[in-house]
């Protein structure tokens, strides 16, 4: 799963501060920018499976240009990781449905010009729908 990171870059006497803005509570930082995204994925990781454990949802997550127009992360570097937190819902399980071409074809093109699969996209979607 992607999910965004904002980094606020360090100085000669702070560290890079990261924080997933899509996870209220996840943040993390590093000495140095590899190592804030390695530690970011790391907390992304133990966030998640702390929110699977008690029952709870992966939040939804919001647009990048949501983000940037938050003000209280003006001047720092944003990111996307991949950390896969799949792992955390059970195994994957393979369904058969019958979708009507038009609508087949216009999920593939929805879910590649978003660097998605096309059953990433569906769960996606259905996540989003039960949120709703």
């Amino acid at each position: 799963m992607k999910f965004i990171i904002a980094i606020e870059p360090g100085t000669d006497t702070t560290a890079w501060g990261v924080v997933v803005p899509d996870l209220p509570g996840c943040f993390s930082a590093g000495d140095s920018m590899d190592e804030a995204l390695e530690n970011a994925r790391e907390a992304i990781d133990l966030h998640v499976e702390t929110l699977i454990e008690d029952g709870a949802a992966i939040p939804a997550p919001r647009p990048l240009a949501q983000h940037q127009a938050d003000p209280a992360y003006a001047g720092w570097v944003w990111a996307v990781v991949e950390v896969p937190v799949e792992k955390y819902l059970g195994p994957a399980e393979k369904i058969n449905i019958t979708v009507p071409r038009l609508v087949l074809a216009r999920i593939d093109e929805y879910a590649k010009s978003h660097g998605l699969s096309r059953s990433g996209f569906l769960v996606e979607a259905a996540r989003s729908a039960m949120r709703a």
